[in-house]
């Protein structure tokens, strides 16, 4: 290869191709435009300056375009922060909140470099397409209140704006469809003089960029104490929400992200946004989904772009972009649920084939995500129902079949499954202590034993047969188990 062809291959795909680049500008635009009054209702929610979320949004998907471990997804002030944060605020003023975001950060660090990301492998499909689904509910839900007592004009732009965003494409995909639908609705509403709500009426807009500072707190103990439990909150909700969206970006790229990365470049992104003053935030799956699903971009300059546009649009055009009616914007978010929500997961064909198991789980992750319009508490919830559903299925593999020798001497058991603390309390039942003869054999050459629990079940059985002067012996124990069963038996219990 010559040293032109390898500096090409050592370059960024948009500097190689006109056609990227024009796709990762484009596509950074709308999510600008589109992250603007969104960061400030969630500045609303902490009960912020908007400024403060404007800041936030800049600085995370600034930063987080350089450190992060995903491609094209967009970080920025988002409205599960605003709600983890905002008592703070409310009690103790924005210097704690601050002061908070920059914790959080340092924590987030910590938990990335500790490998908190490989826990994602524990989140099972079914949570991740409830949790999807429950997105797309709450993109939805959230553009609800601009549809109410509002000038009947907004509904028509909306429907406009939906009918733009389906039919353009066909026509052409040079200008992605959401900006197309933006510029034409501003145009029709400032030429036609349509008095509809606009993003000017959301709050002011910045005039300068944010400078960096220390949050104006007292650097106590105290302060560290009332600060902490926020900033946990904050980091942990923080990551999962941004761990989630990179495993859903993965899926429809078909690309891998290095998830550990990503949650050491959270933490980065928060502390440096702790530092301009912004409040905080994570991973946006409503504009990842602009970003990489409606725009198609697929590397990290729509993500810089996206922030850095927003600067200039709210610094250099602030006139122009408080005139953009939000009915614009609502019809770009309601497109983004649409195409978010898994729709082949509630065909009736589906629904036909899914183990019941799976269905509850998906819509226990839902009901909770919606409930609490907290995705990181769906999660969880929904992660845990799937054990508990997994562990129920897995304990009624275990059984427990007795044959006795020809001469009537010895009784073997042969016991077939996986025992852990779900299975191995149902299979001490098993045993006939009383009637079986003087020797018991206990063949686990088809089980494994995988925790305490089982060994003190074998204990227990051992117990039972010793307290009527039989003998026990247990073979065919795999390497695994043996050497935990060496460990364990007799050392459970207060009497040994």
């Amino acid at each position: 290869m010559t040293p032109a062809g390898r500096l090409r291959g050592l370059r960024p795909d948009w500097l190689n191709s006109p056609k990227v680049w024009r796709t990762e500008v484009l596509a950074g635009l709308v999510v600008a435009l589109a992250l603007i009054p969104e960061a400030i209702s969630f500045s609303i929610i902490a009960g912020v300056d908007p400024a403060v979320g404007l800041f936030a949004s800049f600085t995370m998907a600034v930063v987080i375009s350089v450190v992060g471990g995903r491609r094209a997804m967009i970080s920025a002030a988002t409205g599960a922060i605003a709600l983890v944060i905002a008592p703070l605020n409310h009690e103790y003023g924005l210097g704690y909140l601050i002061a908070a975001v920059i914790l959080a950060g340092v924590i987030q660090v910590v938990l990335g470099a500790l490998g908190v990301a490989k826990l994602m492998r524990f989140i099972p499909r079914s949570v991740m397409v409830g949790f999807v689904n429950a997105l797309a509910v709450l993109i939805f839900m959230a553009q609800v209140p601009e549809m109410r007592d509002v000038p009947w004009a907004v509904y028509p732009l909306i429907i406009g704006g939906l009918a733009l965003m389906v039919f353009f494409p066909k026509i052409a995909t040079v200008v992605p469809a959401p900006l197309v639908s933006i510029v034409i609705l501003t145009v029709i509403t400032v030429g036609a003089a349509i008095a509809v709500p606009t993003v000017g009426d959301k709050g002011d807009l910045p005039s300068s960029l944010p400078v960096p500072g220390l949050p104006d707190v007292p650097f106590t103990l105290d302060t560290l104490t009332t600060i902490t439990p926020y900033a946990f909150a904050m980091a942990l909700v923080g990551l999962m929400e941004s761990l989630m969206t990179a495993k859903l970006v993965d899926d429809i790229t078909d690309t891998h992200s290095n998830k550990t990365r990503e949650s050491i470049g959270q933490g980065v992104a928060n502390i440096v946004t702790g530092f301009f003053g912004g409040m905080g935030g994570c991973a946006m799956i409503g504009q990842t989904m602009i970003n990489v699903k409606v725009s198609g971009a697929r590397t990290r300059l729509s993500t810089f772009l996206a922030g850095v546009f927003l600067m200039v649009l709210c610094i250099v055009f602030g006139p122009v972009v408080s005139d953009i009616p939000m009915a614009a914007l609502v019809a770009v978010m309601i497109m983004v649920a649409f195409a978010t929500f898994d729709w082949h997961s509630i065909a009736p064909k589906t629904l036909k084939r899914m183990p019941a198991g799976e269905i509850a789980v998906m819509a226990i992750t839902v009901v909770a995500v919606v409930a609490t319009h907290n995705l990181a508490i769906g999660v969880v919830v929904g992660a845990i129902t799937a054990m508990v559903i997994f562990a129920k299925r897995v304990a009624h593999l275990a059984r427990v079949h007795s044959v006795l020798d020809p001469d009537g001497t010895t009784v073997v058991y042969r016991v077939t499954g996986e025992l852990f603390f779900a299975s191995s309390n149902d299979i001490v039942g098993q045993f006939d202590y009383a009637g079986d003869p003087d020797k018991i054999v206990i063949d686990l050459s088809e089980a494994h034993v995988w925790d305490a629990s089982s060994v003190a079940a074998l204990d227990a059985i051992e117990t039972k047969y010793a307290q009527r002067g039989k003998t026990v012996e247990i073979t065919g124990l795999n390497d695994l188990s043996a050497d935990l069963h060496g460990k364990l038996t007799g050392e459970l219990t207060g009497s040994h």
